[in-house]
């Protein structure tokens, strides 16, 4: 038994109907066409965000602008390319350094969203401030966490020696925006004006991705031929089984309304940073009216026995890699009677086809669910309740304070909390390293082989622009453990009355109100001085506390719920 593009007939029998229904309704023909009534009766964000169905060829147009900027970088002996940007203006850059890596001769990129001061340090200190070309990137264009980082390498280049000012700045951005104005006050070198028919988290393939693509020195005219092969294959009409976007959209809603609903992405090493990508594109698209598709990207892959029954596992595997260990991991679960999906890559452009193909499937998705998978209505509470925090702030001089829980207290309660298919989300407001990252790992591992749950692992606040929908609006299925740094070395912000450690701050504790006010289960923990001794000691209680008994009850319960 081998993995496929295609699931057994097992699991067959639950998207038969689904592909059936979408032939049946013209949906492939009415997506191409633009036909909002596939999703709601109101237009609204719909027919104004489609615009990435075409993009791979309204991008060939602007290939020239793009060539000239890294023509200008190269002549100016760029060394350093920093991206400031959230949400669907990081994601796919990020995915694009970690993947190609900066080809030979061109710059190195670093990809800045988020507000904790030790990573805004980090940053700061890597690169050398006068050959440094700063991407400013925002689709609304007046995103805090965007403007305030732009604040602070303004006043770092233009302090330095040697900078040549506005120069040394590029605005990627939606026409007519407070950016694209600011833009042109302050001189930057480039301005990139995106079609405002593209919603953030499907805009990898427009300006958004592709410059800082280009400046990485990927080969955009190749990617974009490999997206156009996807999309053409996406047109087809009449055998959804052949429709490979038409496919997987229609397993994920599909099983998802089955109780298979932790869409889980394998990947081959290379290319793990695709899932977190997709897990904003799934999370933020489907996660709302109390369902949606729960993306879990990046978790360790353990023996069959410590995934439940509300698992679909999509695998990438990337030929000529080293896949031996997964292959043999992914073998043990479809023998198990898990659902797996392999899709083999041939290199590291047919990333440009992965793109095209997981947007399209998350639309169909969304019309299986019956939700609007493009606008993201519970985002914007938890900005709301960031700058409500601010204020206080600014009128008393102290943030909220919020009851911290030890660890074995920690782990006790999720022991009461987590029961076969919830999922447990880890939301670190932290500075990232490889030692947390680990340490990390060892709690997911701790949680999934103690109640075989589902984990997630996001950095703030960069996860309230991709999961922070999914986990307000999605399935009430979800206990958030909020890890939240000292921040006691802080860094200012010109210009404003708060620090970034303050904004960050603001931030956690703004999302955790948002997600009590929705009935959510949701913990915090301080991280002191040593994060990572503290997540190590999370790990060791979590998988201290289940009981043999606890342990036998619940897999009693997943037995009867295989059956």
């Amino acid at each position: 038994m081998r993995p496929s593009d295609k699931l057994p007939p097992l699991f067959c029998a639950t998207i038969q109907p689904t592909l059936e229904a979408l032939n049946r309704d013209q949906v492939i023909e009415r997506l191409w066409s633009k036909d909002y009534r596939l999703w709601k009766t109101d237009p609204k964000e719909i027919t104004d965000r489609l615009g990435w169905l075409t993009v791979q060829d309204l991008m060939r147009h602007e290939l020239d602008h793009i060539q000239r900027c890294v023509a200008d970088a190269k002549q100016s002996a760029v060394k350093d390319v920093v991206l400031l940007g959230m949400g669907g203006s990081s994601l796919g850059p990020e995915v694009f350094r970690t993947v190609f890596g900066p080809q030979k001769g061109a710059p190195r990129l670093w990809v800045l969203d988020s507000t904790i001061p030790g990573w805004v340090r980090q940053v700061t200190k890597a690169i050398s401030p006068a050959r440094t070309l700063f991407l400013v990137a925002s689709k609304s264009g007046g995103t805090i966490e965007v403007m305030s980082l732009f604040a602070h390498f303004w006043k770092l280049v233009t302090n330095t020696k040697g900078n040549r000012g506005g120069k040394q700045f590029v605005a990627i951005t939606d026409p007519g925006t407070g950016l694209e104005k600011l833009a042109k006050d302050y001189g930057f070198s480039e301005i990139f004006s995106n079609p405002a028919d593209i919603g953030g988290r499907y805009s990898v393939l427009s300006l958004f991705g592709l410059v800082p693509a280009a400046l990485l020195g990927v080969n955009i005219p190749k990617l974009l031929d490999r997206a156009a092969g996807m999309a053409e294959g996406c047109r087809l009409q009449k055998d959804g089984q052949a429709n490979p976007g038409a496919y997987l959209g229609a397993a994920m809603g599909s099983l998802a309304k089955a109780g298979r609903d932790k869409v889980t992405v394998i990947a081959s090493p290379s290319l793990t940073t695709f899932g977190l990508w997709v897990e904003q594109l799934l999370a933020e698209s489907t996660g709302k009216e109390g369902t949606g598709v729960i993306p879990i990207a990046q978790e360790p892959v353990l023996k069959p026995s410590a995934y439940g029954t509300d698992r679909f596992f999509i695998y990438l595997k990337l030929k000529r890699e080293k896949n031996t260990a997964l292959d043999r991991a992914v073998q043990r679960l479809i023998k198990a009677g898990q659902p797996v999906l392999q899709f083999d890559l041939r290199d590291h452009y047919d990333l440009g086809a992965e793109f095209f193909r997981w947007q399209f499937a998350t639309a169909v998705a969304g019309h299986v669910l019956g939700i609007h998978p493009f606008d993201q209505p519970n985002v914007q509470e938890s900005k709301d309740n960031t700058n409500r925090v601010l204020d206080t702030y600014q009128s008393t001089g102290r943030l909220p304070a919020q009851q911290s829980h030890r660890p074995t207290a920690v782990a006790k309660e999720l022991s009461h909390l987590l029961q076969p298919g919830t999922y447990l989300s880890v939301l670190g407001y932290t500075t990232p390293s490889r030692p947390l990252e680990a340490a990390v790992g060892r709690l997911r591992r701790a949680l999934m082989s103690t109640y075989r749950v589902a984990t997630t692992f996001g950095y703030g606040p960069r996860y309230l622009h991709s999961t922070g929908q999914l986990h307000k609006g999605g399935p009430n299925t979800g206990v958030f453990l909020e890890l939240v740094d000292r921040m006691a070395s802080d860094t200012p912000i010109p210009g404003r009355p708060f620090s970034f450690g303050t904004l960050a701050n603001a931030q956690a504790s703004g999302d955790l109100e948002s997600l009590r006010t929705h009935h959510r289960h949701a913990i915090r923990v301080q991280l002191g001085p040593n994060p990572v001794a503290v997540v190590k000691a999370l790990a060791a209680a979590v998988a201290g506390t289940a009981s043999p008994g606890r342990r036998s009850a619940t897999g009693k319960r997943l037995e009867r719920m295989r059956r």
